[in-house]
């Protein structure tokens, strides 16, 4: 597993080999959109349970470049690293202004506002992006930051976290329910980076509007992703994304939480209703709800397995090279064994776990992965040479595949937390993985936030996996490959996956 220097090394490397692709292609990031001004995409999607709820295949589409004007709204309580609790409403105009309220709480279920933010700016879309297949870069100017405390003991609070140059011409005088800036185009952001704030998630934009076969139809907004590390926020350019924001016009019904964000202001932020966590019962089948995209141009989807009686789980982690999961690149099963905790103390309503891979296997998608695994050195990955589309590896041998990041056996300290849905059905939140690439070896690296959540098979959907480990069932492991497109030169065919390559658990 890359970590530290290492990971962000190749992380540049990975972006020099895509200006490379798309010199090879013969195409430039301008050209995508100069040439298609209305590009767009689309994808029947179906989960990945064969008996899932919604049985109906839904079309996806997005378009490049996204229209973003409207109001796009949180449908839950938010949690990024840190942790922070928040709930967003950004409203886009014509005229490329916009408006965000960011409302901050001091509790897990978003019902005991602490502060909100007045975030005003103008926002410019660029070119469709050439690091995240399928987003939009842009560039966002600030120019005003206003903030809002509800309590004193919320003034007291942030104040504690800023530097006396702030509190003194900002907080000092500062009345709950009266806003403050705390930026205009005159002053300076250091106030504002102290606080961890930062609309780097501007930077990057995507819309899907799902299609459903009787005529609903559904539009979310992706933004880029938040840097796990407070200290990165700042300066971060996104390459993955946050979870998704729902237009206020079109989004699920029905959503209790979209209604009460909508209707917010500064002074008057959201109180969300009081939600009973569930008891953490892992047993079942769980399964992505959508493609899901990963910092450094990585598109997969997961699917668990778990039987509490054993502490036993298997993770299947499916790899694409796009970013609607149509292009198989190459399939990981993990199993091992996994030990629960105690309740999160930092994040009320999770629990602690800790896994452990014990076994890996591999199954090459494509013929450019086939060959990249074929040339790895003799004991590095599975059987060198014996590597062929559609056919699995044990990894046990070669004690993981180097090329692929994956080491066995590995330990990983992991954060769960289990919430219903608006249909009372489970969501099973995994923790977040770190930004920079790095493994959650030891407690102190834990996450703080989760990453899109995972539904659950009934027990009478759930079909038992063709192959469930030897009694000790691992846990996730996330692979992140690149999500390299197919290259004219062969060169680049067979090295650009393995440049990019990433390994995360869960």
């Amino acid at each position: 597993m890359f970590e530290g220097r290492s990971a962000q090394t190749l992380r540049g490397v990975c972006l020099i080999w895509q200006v490379a692709l798309m010199t090879a292609t013969g195409s430039t990031r301008w050209e995508l959109t100069a040439t298609s001004p209305s590009l767009s995409e689309s994808l029947q999607w179906q989960a990945n349970c064969r008996y899932s709820r919604n049985q109906d295949k839904v079309k996806i589409t997005s378009e490049s470049p996204p229209k973003l004007d409207g109001t796009w709204l949180s449908t839950r309580c938010e949690v990024r690293a840190g942790p922070e609790f928040l709930t967003r409403a950004y409203t886009f105009h014509p005229t490329r202004h916009f408006q965000a309220l960011q409302h901050y709480y001091a509790d897990s279920g978003c019902q005991n506002p602490a502060y909100s933010l007045v975030i005003r700016g103008k926002l410019r879309l660029r070119q469709a992006s050439w690091i995240t297949r399928g987003a939009t870069e842009a560039d966002h100017h600030l120019s005003g930051v206003a903030v809002v405390v509800h309590s004193l003991a919320a003034k007291q609070k942030l104040a504690s976290r800023l530097p006396a140059s702030c509190v003194a011409p900002h907080l000092a005088r500062l009345v709950p329910g009266k806003p403050r800036d705390l930026y205009d185009s005159r002053a300076g952001r250091g106030c504002l980076a102290a606080m961890g704030f930062s609309m780097m998630e501007l930077d990057l934009v995507r819309v899907e509007t799902q299609h459903h076969p009787h005529g609903e139809k559904i539009q979310r907004l992706f933004l880029g992703d938040i840097h796990t590390d407070w200290t990165q926020r700042t300066h971060y350019r996104p390459t993955g994304y946050q979870q998704p924001l729902q237009s206020a016009m079109h989004h699920v019904h029905p959503c209790p939480v979209c209604a009460l964000v909508y209707r917010s202001t500064e002074q008057q932020p959201p109180v969300l209703p009081r939600q009973t966590h569930p008891p953490v019962s892992l047993a079942g089948h769980w399964f992505s709800q959508q493609c899901e995209t990963r910092p450094t141009v990585l598109f997969l989807t997961r699917e668990f397995h778990f039987d509490p009686e054993q502490h036993a789980w298997e993770g299947i982690y499916r790899h694409y090279s796009d970013s609607l999961c149509t292009q198989n690149t190459f399939t990981l099963k993990a199993s091992g064994h996994y030990a629960q905790g105690n309740p999160s103390v930092k994040v009320p309503g999770a629990t602690e776990f800790v896994f452990k891979v014990t076994e890996a296997r591999v199954t090459a998608e494509d013929e450019s992965t086939a060959k990249l695994l074929n040339r790895t050195k003799l004991g590095k990955c599975g059987q060198s040479g014996e590597w062929k589309v559609g056919m699995e590896q044990d990894l046990s041998s070669t004690h993981g595949c180097t090329v692929l990041g994956i080491k066995l056996p590995h330990k990983e300290y992991e954060l769960f937390k289990v919430e219903l849905d608006h249909g009372r059905h489970p969501l099973l939140y995994v923790g977040e993985r770190p930004t920079d690439g790095s493994s959650p070896d030891r407690p102190s690296r834990r996450a703080t936030s989760f990453q899109a959540p995972l539904t659950q098979c009934s027990e009478a959907e759930t079909q038992a996996p063709a192959r469930y480990g030897t009694g000790v069932n691992g846990k996730q492991v996330q692979l992140d490959t690149s999500g390299s497109e197919r290259l004219t030169p062969i060169l680049l065919v067979v090295l650009g996956p393995a440049l990019c390559s990433w390994i995360w658990l869960l």
